[in-house]
């Protein structure tokens, strides 16, 4: 009652919100007369003097009404659309800095013209993201004609694009693009080799596409480059062959749950020893496997007789066996071909999960995508090492200003709020939405739903009436096709397997007695148009190659037979939805629903449910099932009853929950890695673009003698100071240096020592010339941080899986890795800056009979979302340093003997050699 009262008091937040944007609406009519007076060359020059005005000193918001109308007449003028006032509600929200709910096909495309308008006006570039190369292509191509009319220019990145062809779109004025796209230039510039090839300019300002796909379901992972590791195949195969040898625990045929130890029988001695009746657990939910005692003695039995190992599971060269085999039983029990990937081509290709098209090129990490290959008998490609990683929530932190849009944002608004700082607004439909929602049917097994489904689906299609079916996996997909086929109705399916022809199957997916299977309609990006497309009725009468006259032309000739389908199927009752299951967030199936019933046409939507639903099985009440069949649910009957819609929803609200907390503890351990990631980045920045890199180099050179003087000190009696000096110099430098007086105090060995140093350099540096030399050390610099930040990236993650168990000694995982996370960073910093001052000083410069150029192996690397990667690049390689001016080109040779591949490595990290700086040599 309070809430009521509340409410009807001060109003809705959807009220407020559309009270404060009235007024912008208004100002933007006010100015459609002055837009609507001026010609096209005027429009380009007013743009020109938003510019300077900003430029000055002006506020965007200032220049908001007159621009907003600007971009609304070239809207019109150019593609003949002009915003509704609703849209012009959307553009201010997303100026605003805030994400926009507006529902499916109320034009979200253009509703981001005039936001992404107006903030290009700074000059400091817009980008704008999409979920993939499609629509990133498309909408540039779509929206690209107003924005040149109003004198801007636009890009757009593409994954098959090169660096050069990147670098120019990031240079226009607005740039489209894909989330993964954005985020791995990113990464990539923070790995090149020079401050000229990176591509990626400062992030100002983003229009997020589908912002709840890709900042809430996508952002449960984060985005990996990884580059070629050992070759690991024997022991992928070889778990492989020992997996379908293990079982699975016993259940409780009446629960479904595991048996479990009697949790009082620790107190009784004569108690049996429980048995768990199987070597493993699965949790579906989590996609883990957890083993027995059992399990780990058959596990060492099995890997023994097939002479994989020999001996003990656990010895050290052994006990990664145990990894390989949790992956191939995952592979086996957890992953199913058709639902989590697909085989084409050779591959194991990943399949979205959220949108259902084909991951190409993604891997699964951590050895997972190799145990499928096995599994699937085809060839095992690689594991790969983690070289660069940042998470979706803090690459998009960095832009200075963040907006999106979606249709479905306002369930998640705390999630938007907590992580991202952003407010949601809900903006009215332009027309009342009259579609019907019907209640869930509920089933009670499988086969009893897609009987019903298969009735419904030929009852409707009888009428002539559309309808799209959606499906949550390809395997459903594809038997529901089966099914349709023997009962002789025609039909279309849209999924991961023939997504080239995603364009064509969803426009006409209106049509008259169409029938359309598709799995996931998440970011498709093509609205359904009733009666089927009139443009593609026009691009079927003139040809693909027409020009905009041919066109216009052939709509005239086609829009009456478009416009009488149109209304006949308007008659028959819009396109019909029907959902052959609940997906893991209600988001997704209202972006299902959110197909039909677009600018107020009519529509109808249901969903079929059996309790076997992944959904229901997993998350839904143990007991449901078992009740509703005492009850007689298992004669094929439906029920609709509001204890089943509150099942659903909160099996939905659990997987929501649990995927909530998925992503805050990716943010949590991202946030430490982050602050971490940004000083080294910044300071690799300072090293590409530093032009006395030398002197750097040389003041670490002095601060590290300074700290032997310290050390000596504080260590050693007065009649052995200078000779310890002597050989610490020698042992950290091999630099020897003249004998050291006895009795000097500390400043005067610091001032001898640094004295020697710098000499030492001095004359290395007059036999090649500074800018060599700092070449040289730019090259080392960058070397060093680039693998021994691969090598932090692999100690953090490798210190995340040990600190989940220091809860059972209650201390708080988060806060030791913090504490180490820090420490471990402090060590490599250290030793770094240890490594190029040993460089420096250690270094023998002479001058070559013949100069030759050292070729670079190329670094293959691979790019990774959802813990899966892979396109291949190219790393640009080290180049020999030559002097400058006068003097002779050189070549940079060691001074120390050669160091062996199994020695302890020179620059003090503790590791061999071929383990650590001589990897790659």
């Amino acid at each position: 009652m309070s809430t009521s009262l509340f409410t009807k008091l001060f109003g809705t937040k959807q009220d407020k919100d559309l009270k404060s944007l009235m007024p912008v609406v208004e100002l933007v009519n006010k100015e459609a007369a002055w837009a609507e007076s001026l010609s096209a060359e005027e429009v380009r020059q007013q743009t020109q003097r938003f510019k300077e005005q900003v430029a000055q000193g002006a506020s965007l918001d200032s220049l908001l009404p007159k621009a907003f109308a600007l971009a609304r007449e070239a809207a019109s003028r150019v593609l003949g659309e002009r915003h509704y006032d609703v849209q012009i509600m959307g553009a201010a929200v997303l100026h605003q800095g805030k994400i926009l709910e507006m529902k499916t096909g109320e034009g979200k495309t253009l509703t981001c013209v005039p936001a992404a308008y107006l903030n290009a006006l700074s000059g400091n570039g817009v980008h704008v993201v999409t979920v993939n190369d499609y629509l990133a292509g498309r909408d540039a191509s779509w929206m690209g004609p107003i924005y040149e009319y109003l004198g801007l220019s636009v890009g757009v990145i593409l994954s098959s694009m090169d660096n050069e062809a990147k670098r120019n779109s990031y240079s226009k004025d607005v740039t489209y693009g894909t989330n993964n796209e954005f985020g791995f230039d990113y990464l990539r510039d923070n790995m090149k080799w020079s401050e000229q090839e990176k591509i990626q300019p400062k992030h100002h300002y983003c229009i997020i596409d589908e912002i709840d796909s890709i900042l809430i379901d996508e952002a449960r992972t984060p985005l990996i480059i990884s580059g070629q590791s050992e070759d690991d195949s024997a022991q992928v195969l070889g778990a492989a062959k020992v997996a379908p040898l293990l079982t699975e625990c016993e259940k409780n045929p009446d629960t479904g749950d595991y048996y479990e130890p009697d949790p009082l029988a620790r107190f009784d001695r004569k108690a049996p020893v429980f048995d768990e009746h199987g070597d493993y657990k699965l949790d579906e939910k989590q996609k883990r496997v957890l083993f027995t005692n059992q399990g780990m003695n058959h596990i060492e039995e099995l890997l023994n007789r097939y002479h994989i190992i020999n001996g003990s599971l656990y010895e050290d060269e052994n006990f990664e066996y145990v990894h390989y085999v949790t992956q191939a039983v995952k592979a086996l029990r957890l992953y199913t071909a058709d639902v989590d990937y697909v085989v084409a081509e050779g591959q194991v290709q990943i399949v979205d999960e959220f949108t259902g098209r084909i991951l190409h090129g993604r891997r699964y990490s951590e050895g997972l995508h190799q145990a499928i290959e096995a599994k699937e008998k085809i060839k095992i490609l690689g594991q790969n090492k983690t070289l660069a990683t940042i998470t979706y929530q803090n690459f998009f932190r960095m832009y200075d200003k963040i907006s999106g849009m979606t249709g479905t944002a306002d369930t998640e608004a705390p999630e938007f709020l907590k992580i991202y700082n952003l407010d949601v607004v809900v903006i009215p439909t332009n027309k009342p939405i009259i579609r019907k929602d019907y209640p869930d049917l509920v089933y009670y097994n499988e086969e009893f739903k897609f009987k019903a489904i298969c009735e419904e689906i030929q009852k409707v299609h009888s009428t002539g009436q559309p309808i799209l079916v959606g499906t949550i996996s390809i395997e459903k997909s594809e038997l529901l096709s089966v099914l349709l086929r023997r009962m002789g109705i025609k039909h279309e399916v849209l999924n991961a397997k023939n997504h080239a022809r995603e364009a064509l199957i969803i426009e006409n997916a209106g049509a008259k007695g169409a029938v359309t299977i598709a799995t996931n309609m998440a970011g498709r990006g093509t609205d359904i148009k009733l009666g089927g497309s009139l443009d593609a009725r026009a691009r079927a009468l003139c040809g693909a190659d027409a020009s905009p006259e041919e066109f216009n032309e052939a709509i005239k000739k086609v829009y009456d037979s478009w416009k009488h389908d149109y209304e006949e199927v308007k008659e028959l009752g819009g396109l019909y939805i029907l959902g052959t299951e609940r997906h893991e967030s209600r988001r997704i199936d209202n972006q299902l629903r959110g197909r039909s019933g677009r600018q107020g046409d009519p529509g109808a939507s249901r969903f079929f449910v059996s309790l076997e639903d992944s959904l229901m099985r997993l998350f839904a009440s143990e007991n449901l099932k078992n009740m509703l069949g005492r009850i007689g649910m298992q004669d094929g009957e439906p029920i609709e009853h509001r204890m089943l819609s509150n099942a659903i929803e909160k099996a939905q609200k659990r997987v929501e929950d649990r995927n909530f907390e998925i992503r805050k503890h990716l943010l949590d351990y991202d946030d430490v890695l982050n602050e971490q990631r940004n000083y080294l980045y910044k300071e690799r920045d300072t090293i590409l673009s530093e032009e006395h890199l030398l002197e750097r180099v040389r003041n670490i050179c002095h601060d590290i003698s300074d700290e032997m003087v310290d050390q000596v000190f504080s260590e050693e009696k007065d009649d052995k100071k200078g000779i310890r000096l002597f050989e610490e110099m020698l042992t950290t430098f091999h630099l020897e240096i003249p004998p050291l007086p006895e009795h000097a105090s500390a400043e005067e060995y610091k001032q001898k020592l640094r004295e020697y140093l710098d000499k030492e350099i001095d004359d290395k540096v007059a036999l090649t010339g500074e800018k060599a030399f700092n070449d040289f050390l730019r090259f080392n610099y960058l070397r060093q941080i680039d693998l021994r930040w691969q090598d932090h990236l692999t100690a953090l993650e490798d210190l995340r899986d040990a600190v989940g168990l220091r809860s059972y000694a209650q201390r708080n995982p988060l806060v030791e890795y913090k504490v180490e996370g820090f420490e471990i960073f402090t060590e490599m910093l250290d030793g770094i800056k240890r490594f190029m001052a040993q460089t420096l000083v250690r270094v023998k410069i002479t001058k070559p009979e013949q100069q030759y150029r050292q070729k670079a192996k190329e670094a293959k690397t691979v790019e990774t979302h959802q813990a899966q990667g892979a396109f291949g690049s190219a790393g640009q390689g080290p180049r020999r340093v030559q002097g400058g001016g006068d003097t002779a080109p050189v070549t940079v040779r060691r001074q120390t003997p050669k160091v062996g591949r199994n020695d302890p490595c020179p620059c003090g990290s503790g590791k061999k050699y071929k383990y650590c700086c001589g990897r790659n040599a």
